[in-house]
């Protein structure tokens, strides 16, 4: 249970499919857990904010800390869609938390899965991000959005599939079982498909990830293109980061260890499971920022 003696420490992650919520303090480490909806920043900020505001209050609750022990917190707030400083001061402005800081989930995805060691990160969930670590410096490839990045993510896939549906539908290639199989979700019409396409959000494409996966386990042809493609950019953009075979690498997210087996021996040689999520990589910058903050208040 939580001491009221000691500062609230605040970490949460957000994207397109969720957050989640970490809350604790310095000494003890993290005594709850809680989610709630959708929270990138780009695709809707104010149900973000909302959701971010959820999650932290259901644990809040869990741990029977009081309403205005949020005043006297440190928080650190990583979301899908951050995109410049002008976003992350709004999140802190609209978030009653006493000391709070925020970034894209890029950052704490990276601090999250490698910690303090040296390594690389392809985090593949509704969105992409690639990164590096090397002597605490952070280097980062995509991650720039679905509408003009997140190659190779769950929002992709489902778009890239649904792409190739309406191209079978038309006569410009033979259907596979996955493409008859999304089909038949619109009841066989693709002015639905294209209905569908004109408003869905990443995470509503993304639910058609699951299927594309399983069809390319299988050797359907059109899966297997698909997430032979977004491997192709995976190991791309690695190689823009310098990546060199034997160096570590954990792949995380929803999609992200699917890839294991696309990417090749010379991606793969020295995989390794992350030390934490990217709710523990904000979680932890909460706790170095409310350790800044001590120091420099002696």
């Amino acid at each position: 249970m939580f001491d009221s003696g000691r500062p609230l420490i605040i970490g949460v992650d957000g994207g397109g499919t969720g957050c989640r919520a970490a809350v604790g303090t310095r000494v003890d480490g993290v005594l709850a857990r809680a989610s709630s909806g959708a929270a990138n920043f780009t695709t809707d900020p104010d149900l973000a904010l909302i959701n971010v505001a959820k999650a932290v209050a259901r644990a809040v609750a869990e741990i029977g800390a009081p309403e205005d022990a949020l005043m006297s917190a440190t928080a650190h707030i990583g979301l899908a869609g951050v995109m410049t400083t002008g976003d992350q001061q709004r999140i802190v402005e609209n978030l009653p938390y006493g000391a709070a800081s925020a970034s894209d989930d890029r950052l704490t995805s990276v601090i999250g899965a490698l910690g303090s060691k040296d390594g690389y990160l392809l985090s593949v969930g509704t969105g992409t991000i690639v990164a590096a670590s090397i002597m605490n410096t952070f280097r980062f490839v995509g991650g720039w959005g679905f509408n003009i990045s997140d190659q190779a993510s769950g929002a992709w896939l489902g778009r890239a599939a649904l792409e190739q549906v309406i191209l079978c539908h038309d006569g410009m290639a033979a259907h596979s079982d996955l493409t008859r199989s999304l089909l038949s979700e619109f009841d066989g019409d693709a002015n639905e498909v294209a209905t569908f396409s004109m408003s869905a959000t990443p995470g509503e494409f993304g639910n058609f990830a699951p299927s594309v996966i399983a069809s390319a386990a299988r050797s359907d042809p059109w899966g297997l293109k698909i997430v032979n493609k977004g491997a192709t950019y995976l190991a791309e953009a690695l190689a823009a980061l310098s990546f060199q075979s034997g160096d570590t690498i954990c792949l995380t997210g929803g999609v992200g260890p699917h890839y294991a087996r696309y990417l090749g021996g010379e991606v793969t040689a020295h995989l390794t499971q992350p030390v934490g999520s990217a709710l523990d990589g904000a979680f932890h910058l909460a706790c170095q920022n409310s350790i800044k903050q001590s120091r420099s208040m002696r």
